[in-house]
């Protein structure tokens, strides 16, 4: 007979709770701007990157949004190809590639920011007046994290 194993509430663990809340939200959004603008998740997570973070490249990417740096690079290219991002080698380290926004790139962001924000407003109304205690509370795990 083997040995029971120890009590463990799944359903309360926070580890799994926040990686399922957050593949649940992302799914969420990632329907509006999948249908409106024919972008993917991981598209979306480099395009903004991109727009709203100094000198990144891919490296830098996949590691401020957990990606496997196969899914950044592809997304990263097929962003190139439809004209939304430059790819450039780094001056200083040539495996680095950089990225830049096209204006069209710019464009999409700016289209799709008013959608985030959206999304973000009808979260804190269904959060109410916890908001700010999560808002508060997954900054101290950030830093936790670091």
């Amino acid at each position: 007979m083997t040995a029971p194993l120890p009590a463990f509430d799944l359903e309360r663990y926070l580890p799994y709770r926040l990686t399922v809340i957050a593949s649940q939200l992302s799914a969420d959004l990632a329907t509006h701007y999948k249908t409106q603008f024919g972008i993917s998740m991981p598209e979306w997570r480099v395009l903004l990157n991109v727009g709203y973070t100094q000198s990144l490249s891919v490296r830098d990417i996949e590691k401020r949004v957990s990606l496997e740096k196969s899914k950044v690079s592809r997304a990263a290219s097929r962003l190139e190809a439809k004209g939304y991002l430059i790819k450039t080698t780094d001056t200083r380290d040539k495996r680095l590639l950089n990225l830049t926004l096209t204006d069209k790139g710019r464009e999409l962001l700016q289209a799709l920011i008013p959608l985030a924000q959206a999304f973000q407003t009808e979260l804190e109304q269904t959060l109410g007046e916890t908001h700010d205690g999560l808002q508060d509370a997954l900054d101290r795990l950030m830093e936790h994290g670091k």
